[in-house]
């Protein structure tokens, strides 16, 4: 075989292909080396016996390696090889989940809690008016608030998945602002995660539909050693039909939850500048005195500033709130008078699992805020759950649990025997505390 030539594919007939064969680490080793003698002006690539010395390997490992062959490898040699190669962080972080193995563990898809899916949604309700949304090890969305909702709404889709739509979809070819940069910056996206899930079927299934799209599957051969752990940081402009398609400019900012391994928290932030303090008449949007950057004129939401915040707050009225919901929004009239009296309106939004809470001040102003049902439910008195109030508790404790009423019932068992233990443990301290005053059991 010529030095650096490609292996034909294996015949792997009809099954499908892992990420790891989609790409593997043969193709990335080669590609990484043509590109290190771009960098170094060589005129060509490094050759398989430059890059052997430099690792202190024969070249015949070295040529066993770009054919395939996994050899125990320890860290020094990766390390010199990320080097040699003059590979960058995401680069050589690829390099060392591709050789081996990938992660050490692949998170299936019921991955994470219901608790912790109902706290990093919390999260994610805290984060407006900026958009947020959750994603899963292959991008499917697993959360997102009501901002997100509103300026995206196919997040609201069975199945809905970020690189499927951004990739495939028309709109997104329309919404994102030079589209095909994008695509290129996914594909590495892809790349990356095909390194540290190579055994994922989800993920092929991704990749392999990816692939077979006339345009994408060219951004797929090209740049073939380019690969990126995330997009956090990234500032890009997007044309929303909501905002009247008119350019815009946002950043990502991608947190990695330590308790949901494999998942992303993204949220979306306005690119504004203080150069943008004088806003376009009707448009809805004002900006913070002082050094403040100028807050995004997101769609259906006007702000508004007042001297009880230094920050700017979405002001919603009770029938703003009902609308921004969206048109499955649900009145919880009585809880607001439990919670707050006349001048608060709460107002459920089930599929979000969010509750907008509308607050009227003494100068007449209204302010908003949104929490989760589940921290709304923490707040309310026990009284909430009896009388009157019993059927809108309820709508708001359906709003905590999974669509599917199977696993709804199933998280409802849960949580009875969590209060049964706790009754259970409750009765034990009251009747330790009965005999411990003397006092009668039946007291």
């Amino acid at each position: 075989m010529v030095d650096g030539a490609l292996a034909p594919c294996p015949d792997t007939g009809s099954e499908p292909l892992s990420p790891g064969q989609l790409l593997g680490h043969p193709g990335l080793l080669r590609a990484w080396r043509a590109v290190a003698g771009e960098k170094l002006g060589l005129g060509g690539p490094l050759s398989q016996a430059e890059v052997a010395e430099a690792i202190g390997r024969s070249r015949g490992w070295y040529q066993n390696l770009e054919n395939g062959a996994r050899p125990k490898t320890d860290r020094a040699v990766l390390d010199a090889l990320a080097k040699t190669l003059l590979l960058g962080r995401d680069e050589h972080q690829a390099l060392v989940l591709a050789l081996l193995d990938g992660a050490l563990t692949t998170i299936p898809d019921s991955f994470g809690s219901a608790t912790v899916r109902r706290d990093l949604q919390m999260l994610l309700d805290q984060q407006l008016p900026n958009p947020a949304y959750l994603t899963d090890r292959v991008w499917n969305i697993i959360g997102y608030n009501a901002a997100m909702a509103a300026l995206w709404p196919w997040v609201r889709e069975p199945g809905a998945n970020l690189i499927r739509w951004a990739m495939l979809s028309p709109e997104a070819r329309f919404q994102y602002v030079d589209w095909n940069h994008h695509a290129a910056e996914y594909i590495k996206l892809l790349r990356y995660a095909s390194t540290r899930y190579p055994h994922d079927a989800d993920l092929s299934k991704l990749i392999t539909d990816v692939k077979a799209d006339p345009v994408c599957g060219r951004f797929w051969d090209t740049d073939v050693a380019a690969v990126s752990e995330s997009r956090d940081g990234h500032l890009f402009k997007m044309a929303l039909p909501s905002m009247g398609n008119q350019p815009i400019e946002v950043i990502s900012h991608v947190l990695f939850p330590a308790s949901l391994p494999g998942a992303r928290a993204t949220v979306i932030t306005w690119a504004g500048t203080d150069e943008d303090t004088t806003p376009a008449a009707g448009s809805g949007q004002s900006s913070v005195r002082g050094t403040e950057r100028t807050v995004a004129p997101w769609p259906g939401m006007p702000f508004a500033t007042s001297e009880r915040t230094a920050s700017p707050r979405l002001a919603a009225t009770p029938e703003e709130a009902v609308a921004l919901a969206g048109p499955r929004a649900v009145r919880l009239p009585l809880l607001s008078t439990l919670l707050g009296g006349d001048g608060c309106h709460l107002v459920l939004e089930p599929e979000a699992g969010s509750v907008i809470r509308s607050t009227r001040h003494a100068d007449g102003q209204w302010d908003f805020s949104e929490t989760s049902a589940a921290d709304l439910l923490r707040r309310l008195p026990a009284t909430a759950a009896t009388g009157d109030t019993l059927p809108e508790y309820k709508r708001l404790l359906r709003a905590t649990l999974p669509d599917d009423p199977a696993e709804a019932a199933r998280a409802c068992g849960t949580q009875l025997q969590e209060a049964r233990d706790r009754m259970g443990a409750l009765a034990q301290v009251r009747g330790e505390l009965l005999v411990g005053t003397g006092a009668s059991r039946t007291a």
